[in-house]
């Protein structure tokens, strides 16, 4: 017979083909919850079949994107004749939260929205709706709005469910409502209490990379969060590259395509995580910069980058999650960020959320999200000034053959002895080493021109002999671990081409900070904090990124992480009401500048393609440091 085995437990059975999965699990000693008694209604035993094949009937209760991931409701599932491999996730308790209470989660605790400022978009409401009689010519949807009150519409999903929900538990229903304009919309219908099961997804829609947190709405507890390159860079790895694909023919929907199998693969994994169906996600929030949120959205973005940089939109209406295509409810409504410009979008408004630059204080404060995209705001309470550069994927591991995300196995900080030019490396979770993220990368790079094997112009030291330095003709290539000691069997290694790939990153950044604060009058000397935002800017080494000229040199103390600020941002707005009004008044008082329209950027740019500067004045530490190393040599 079958054999079918139930992870994370490793419990194995046998069963004839034919057999459920629930009276399988039941056999191994896994408890599946059926609420609904293994009718497939409720939706609440979502299992993942890793593995063999099945045959399913889900009733419609899983969303597409959940189905075709491999989730299925274990009620409605039958093994065939060959074994089966099923992932089975962690239970809730009665109140909706979970044995795990370790969420994984970059949201500081600081800055999470109080317990009295939790308001999202959509509640669940327990009803006991008056039963149909002869007497009375009320419909069902009619009896539903009048226990709830108030002027009240009703969704067509819900309407749908309404009439069998209504009798399954004599009228005893759960009602999902959401708030539209000045009234209430029945978004869905569920019979019992299921007022503890109400979940929300934030996203984080970079260029690179995808991050999604999945919410308990009641208390606004993050319960898992979930990451992973955005499935459209083999379209282009920066967003112009994006706009001239969405050019072609059929470019547009394929970028669409690609970046919501991203999402809603990361929805279905972290729901999944915590033993929740993605239809009982009632509710998302979505920031991401002008041209992500527009391919989304199926907009074309070919007129953001041509004069005079017009955006189809700046600030989206509240969507339908069937509308923009999430694997979610699908009447679950969707706050998209507002933008500011062509290149600073809704990542920055929502990342600003995390600083004390839109409140009361006169300080003034500089701002800089680090990402294939990078942006630059600086001001107070007074003003608010933007800018956007491309950076390229460098530092997110993108543009580099040995270049990889910051997870187990990449190297993220380098020594390099001065006299043999060795390196010694240190990889995350002190793994066998897959590559450099980009960290690793400002880490090497800096210690290289500390120690002399790199020049300020980024060329690799010739004249002394290295077993780590080979010259492939004009160029040359450093060796970080020979094949032997990599994970993948390959050599990591970075070449001068990727070395000015850094460079060139690095001055985009520094250039247009040096920009912004020349166009008001003030200078680095001038700021009170500097905030460092991104996901990469959680593991920035402020002293390294300062000796490659990344970011100002200025006292350490000034500095300040936010991490992914966009997510966590984005985190708020999904929550509480009134920190969305916050990022909408963010995003309306900022003023934007287009740095293609400045001929003085170029000037900055080309000065700043010098490790650290051309101007050693403007990094006194740095130079200092590197006359010293120059001298014991």
């Amino acid at each position: 017979m079958p054999t079918v085995e139930f992870l994370p437990a490793r419990a194995s059975v046998e069963a004839s083909s034919g057999t459920s999965l629930v009276t399988a699990a039941r056999l191994a000693g896994v408890e599946i919850d059926l609420p609904c008694g293994g009718d497939g209604s409720c939706g609440r035993c979502i299992v993942r079949v890793a593995g063999g094949e099945v045959d399913t009937e889900s009733l419609g209760r899983i969303p597409s994107a959940a189905s075709s991931s491999g989730y299925v409701l274990a009620c409605r599932t039958r093994i065939r004749d060959r074994a089966v491999t099923v992932e089975v996730p962690e239970r809730a308790d009665a109140n909706g939260q979970f044995a795990d209470s370790e969420a994984r989660s970059l949201v500081a605790p600081e800055l999470l929205p109080k317990a009295d400022d939790i308001a999202p978009l959509v509640r669940k409401r327990l009803l006991r709706v008056e039963p149909p009689r002869l007497d009375d010519g009320r419909s069902d949807v009619d009896r539903l709005a009048a226990a709830i009150g108030g002027a009240v519409t009703c969704s067509l999903p819900a309407a749908r469910s309404a009439a069998v929900a209504l009798r399954e538990e004599e009228g005893r229903v759960t009602v999902s409502l959401g708030t539209t304009g000045g009234g209430v919309r029945i978004l869905d219908v569920e019979p019992g209490d299921t007022t503890s099961r109400s979940y929300g997804v934030a996203v984080d829609l970079g260029t690179t990379s995808v991050a999604v947190q999945l919410v308990y709405l009641p208390t606004g507890a993050v319960l898992a969060t979930e990451s992973d390159y955005n499935g459209q860079i083999p379209c282009g790895v920066d967003v112009i590259s994006r706009i001239n694909f969405a050019a072609r023919s059929g470019g547009l929907e394929e970028l669409r395509a690609r970046v919501l199998e991203t999402v809603n693969r990361l929805v279905c994994e972290a729901a999944f995580s915590r033993g929740v169906n993605p239809g009982e996600i009632r509710q998302a929030a979505v920031a991401g910069n002008t041209v992500m949120t527009h391919l989304l959205l199926g907009l074309p973005p070919e007129f953001i980058r041509l004069e005079p940089y017009t955006p189809t939109v700046l600030e989206p209406p509240v969507l339908s999650a069937a509308e923009i295509g999430l694997g979610i409810c699908p009447e679950a409504p969707v706050e998209l960020a507002p933008c500011v410009g062509s290149y600073v979008g809704g990542d920055i408004t929502a990342g600003l959320l995390c600083t004390d630059m839109a409140l009361e204080t006169h300080e003034i404060n500089l701002f800089i999200d680090i990402g294939t995209n990078g942006e630059i705001v600086v001001g107070n309470a007074d003003f608010l000034m933007s800018c956007a550069c491309s950076a390229g994927p460098a530092f997110e591991g993108g543009g580099i053959e040995c270049g990889v995300r910051a997870a187990a196995g990449a190297i993220e900080r380098v020594t390099v002895d001065p006299e043999t030019g060795g390196p010694s490396w240190r990889t995350i979770g002190d793994e066998a080493p897959v590559g450099v993220c980009g960290s690793g990368m400002i880490d090497l790079l800096a210690n290289l021109l500390r120690t002399g094997w790199v020049n300020p112009r980024g060329e690799l030291e010739r004249t002394r002999k290295s077993d780590r330095i080979e010259v492939e003709g004009k160029r040359a290539r450093y060796l970080v671990v020979p094949a032997a000691e990599s994970a993948t069997g390959r050599p990591i290694s970075i070449s001068e081409t990727e070395i000015d790939n850094v460079i060139r990153a690095k001055a985009a950044i520094y250039s247009a900070a040096a920009l912004m604060l020349e166009r008001i009058g003030l200078g680095f000397e001038d700021l009170g904090t500097i905030y460092i935002a991104g996901s990469f800017g959680r593991f920035l080494d402020l002293d390294q990124a300062i000796a490659i000229g990344m970011i100002p040199d200025l006292p350490r103390h000034a500095y300040r992480y936010l991490g992914n600020a966009s997510l966590t941002g984005t985190f708020m707005t999904l929550v509480s009401r009134a920190h969305r009004r916050r990022q909408l008044e963010i995003a309306r008082r900022m003023t934007n500048i287009e740095l293609s329209t400045i001929p003085e950027y170029m000037d900055q740019y080309t000065a700043a393609l010098f490790l650290p500067h051309t101007d050693g004045a403007r990094f006194p530490t740095i130079a200092g440091a590197a006359r010293r190393g120059r001298s014991d040599d």
